[in-house]
């Protein structure tokens, strides 16, 4: 027990008085009356209205203030202002963020506040600006929640200084708690509601005023679970069937998120919408977080595309390796990007805080809509019933208005007029006052039908109102028939996902995070785009041509393993596969879905590639062919920590023309030169050597000759020599052009550093071979730009002279 010592009065007339106070009991009844101020007058909202006191208050005060849809913005800080200062006795700060939350469409389903500026972005990672610089007024859905206030529909009370008048709760024309949802924090409790789609709650609270003894899965039949404004998807319906039955339950939301090709060699994870009340600064946090303490692997790099355009956009890009699929179930794991909201639907009921389902909620709010539609009616059929009686009794005086005039101009004064107007017609005093006051002008005779049909619309609007006050059923009717109305303005589509189904695990958990090293084979196309198959199976092209489809090479390789990529300067530069674009396993692949070298490799400039290879150390090794001549067979021996070296010395002014990797070592070595002469010998004649050898003769050349082919070939394999002469010897201009196709066959071996034979006889006016190619068949062409060209039927001439062509080729290809 505390207890004061006594003092000594100071001097005066009174006398100081000591009270003794049990310290239990003070701190009682102080601690009940502030957590009661709490939940009333702060944290609950209505469930009635669904507003808190501070919501009510702003949306009343802007309606006083005239904040309405077509009228111009206002600063926010006027609109606090005058909310603080006549009805909220708190902060400007609560009131402010409560505007702003009310203006805020990933906030709330429904907005009540039309905002100007800047108020916020999701998940609080932009805030607001200060009130001095956003400006507000009401939104239509707004002046729906006060219609009608103004007509004895709610209940007035006095504010914190009894200065004025404010509404215990607004007419709300639509179920705004279940539409908006609501979040506060009392004393011992709280309230954690999601939104809803209006639409659907409209349909539930119809259906339950047409049937109120409907069960709770009837209602869910139109009320499946909550919509949030950040769409999203709810895994897991079983949560929500809960909270709509006893007012408690949990469900999980996920963002909706895609598996999209971001760039030409990678996929990314394309994020749309996030949990509610998750903003994107908030989920790449979290990613870097987990990447920096190596708890998450495969993500290259996040991106947030955000824009007002396009709306929510995150980008995930995955590294190449691994599965984007299981690599988003870690994400749903791991981040924000899936939340677990609790619903805890408590609201106040008649000024006592309640746990709601979702029945007890619509049932609330149509008890409340039959109440406002009951006394709206009451009090305008006063008001017509007042107004009646005024125009039965200017009628009553326009039937014998001389009289009037004459009754009124003898009378002394206007209260002995009156009196004798009220005993001469029988009329009421309210009636006189009204005759007195009315203009000479308006006692007309066609003034007098006006009035006679202002009568009749009365009499029926009267007839009607005091229907619907004296039917339950012509209640019912007309509330239903609003909400309606609302429905239909104010009613959208429904933008989050229910899945069932998703509650279970998803079937993404059980495919392993990084892509297995299974065998497939690594495509080079004409146009220089790069690829790989699904598998290791060879790579059949469809007997449709298509664009790209000419493979110059192709090598077997593991998805996880590297290839090399030979160039014209004597380069091999390693290559992951994995980085490589994975064709989809259709009837009728192209490479069209692969990607250009350049996104992988660094070339210099005029620097060309030639061919793939395996880099398996176990093979006979590379076989190569110079500009000039040279050839050389590579040791296969790699240095495995260079992601590039040099295969051969070349002379100055010398670069490789042919590169091919020799699977037995007992193929044949071919090259073929401008001045039409091809010469075919066996590898065995080359001696391998190491890699910064210069190689050793491999054909002679005449004066002025260069090579243009040179290629290894399966002496038992079906192949062919394609060569193409022009009159200047090469492929540009209108220069007339021949080609011949030969059997490889016809072309007996000769030795090393030979001239070989002439695999095509010139025609009159053309000088020389502009392109040549030896390999298995069959053989495809195409031009530059890689659409294909139909070669010639096979001529067994050694050297014959060509056909006539007028389509250039650029490229030739066998097999892949």
């Amino acid at each position: 027990m505390a207890r004061r010592s006594s003092q000594t009065p100071p001097p005066g007339d009174f006398e100081e008085r000591i009270l003794d106070v049990d310290v239990v009991d003070e701190m009682q009844g102080s601690f009940l009356e502030y957590a009661y101020s709490v939940i009333y007058s702060r944290a609950l909202p209505d469930a009635r209205d669904g507003l808190k006191p501070v919501h009510r208050r702003i949306l009343y005060q802007a309606n006083e203030m005239g904040l309405r849809p077509d009228r111009a913005h206002v600063k926010c800080a006027r609109v606090v202002g005058e909310v603080m200062g006549r009805l909220h006795p708190h902060g400007d700060a609560s009131i402010y963020d409560s505007v702003v939350r009310m203006a805020q469409p990933f906030s709330m389903r429904l907005p009540l506040i039309d905002g100007h500026g800047n108020f916020g972005s999701l998940g609080n990672d932009d805030p607001p600006a200060a009130m001095r610089y956003t400006e507000s007024r009401l939104t239509a859905a707004s002046m729906a929640m006060v219609e009608s206030i103004h007509e004895d529909t709610v209940d007035f009370g006095p504010n914190y200084d009894g200065s004025e008048q404010e509404p215990l709760a607004l007419p709300a024309a639509f179920p705004n708690l279940l539409v908006n949802g609501a979040t506060g924090i009392a004393v011992g409790m709280a309230t954690n509601m999601p939104p809803h789609n209006l639409s659907e709650v409209v349909a539930a609270a119809r259906h339950l005023i047409k049937h109120p003894s409907a069960d709770l899965d009837t209602l869910m039949r139109f009320v499946p679970g909550p919509d949030l404004p950040t769409g999203g998807r709810i895994v897991g319906l079983s949560g929500i069937r809960d909270a709509y039955e006893s007012g408690r339950g949990t469900f999980k939301i996920r963002a909706t998120a895609t598996v999209e090709s971001v760039t030409a060699r990678r996929k990314g994870i394309v994020v749309t919408e996030l949990p509610y009340n998750v903003g994107p600064e908030k989920v790449i946090s979290k990613i870097k977080d987990l990447v920096n303490a190596k708890k998450l692997q495969g993500i290259a790099d996040v991106k947030d595309l955000t824009d007002r355009e396009h709306g929510l956009r995150l980008v995930i890009e995955v590294k190449n390796g691994f599965v984007p699929e299981a690599l988003l179930e870690q994400l749903y794991k791991l981040t924000p990007m899936e939340e677990t909201f609790g619903i805890n639907n408590v609201a106040l009921v008649d000024g006592q805080p309640l746990t709601l389902g979702l029945k007890e909620l619509l049932e609330v709010y149509v008890d409340h809509r039959f109440t406002v539609v009951r006394r709206r009616s009451d009090f305008r059929r006063r008001k017509r019933e007042e107004r009646l009686h005024l125009v039965e009794g200017l009628l009553v005086a326009l039937v014998d208005i001389d009289e009037v005039i004459a009754i009124i101009r003898s009378s002394d004064n206007a209260q002995q007029a009156k009196e004798r107007l009220m005993e001469r017609f029988s009329l009421s005093e309210t009636q006189t006052g009204y005759i007195l006051d009315t203009p000479l002008r308006r006692l007309t005779r066609f003034d007098r039908v006006e009035l006679e049909q202002e009568k009749a619309k009365l009499t029926s609007e009267i007839a009607e109102l005091t229907e619907i006050l004296e039917s339950d059923s012509k209640l019912r009717s007309v509330v239903s028939s609003e909400l309606g109305a609302v429905s239909k303005q104010f009613g959208t589509e429904r933008r989050t996902v229910l899945l069932e189904a998703g509650a279970a695990p998803s079937a993404a958990l059980s495919v392993p995070l990084e892509v297995a090293d299974d065998p497939c084979r690594v495509l080079l196309s004409s146009t220089g785009l790069l690829a790989r198959t699904a598998d290791g199976e060879p790579f059949e092209l469809s007997e449709k041509r298509a664009k790209h489809d000419v493979i110059v090479s192709a090598v077997p390789a593991t998805a996880r393993a590297d290839v090399g990529v030979v160039t014209s300067a004597g380069r091999v530069l390693r290559l992951p596969v994995i980085d490589l674009p994975a064709l989809p396993p259709t009837p009728s692949p192209t490479l069209a879905g692969g990607a250009a070298v350049g996104e992988f490799l660094r070339l210099e400039a005029g620097e060309r590639v030639l061919a793939l290879t395996t880099l398996d150390e176990s093979s006979p090794g590379l076989a190569l062919g110079t500009v000039q001549g040279v050839v050389k067979r590579v040791v296969p021996e790699w240095p495995a920590n260079k992601d590039e070296f040099e295969v051969i010395a070349l002379k100055d002014g010398d670069e490789l023309v042919g590169a091919v990797e020799l699977r037995t070592g007992e193929e044949d070595l071919v090259f073929v030169t401008s001045d039409a002469q091809l010469l075919r010998f066996p590898a065995g004649q080359v001696r391998p050597q190491g890699r910064p050898a210069g190689g050793m003769a491999g054909i002679k050349l005449a004066d002025g000759a260069r090579v243009l082919s040179f290629t290894a070939v399966d002496p038992a394999a079906d192949a062919v020599v394609v060569s193409v002469a022009a009159a200047s010897g090469t492929l540009s201009g209108d220069e007339q052009t021949s080609w011949k196709v030969t059997p490889f066959e016809q072309y007996p071996r000769k030795g090393r550093a030979t001239g070989g034979v002439r695999c095509q006889r010139f025609l009159r006016g053309e000088d020389g071979l502009a392109f040549a190619w030896v390999g298995a068949a069959p053989a495809r062409a195409a031009t530059a730009k890689g659409a294909p060209v139909d070669l010639p039927e096979r001529d067994p001439r050694r050297d014959g002279s060509g056909t006539p062509v007028t389509t250039p080729i650029a490229v030739v290809a066998g097999p892949a």
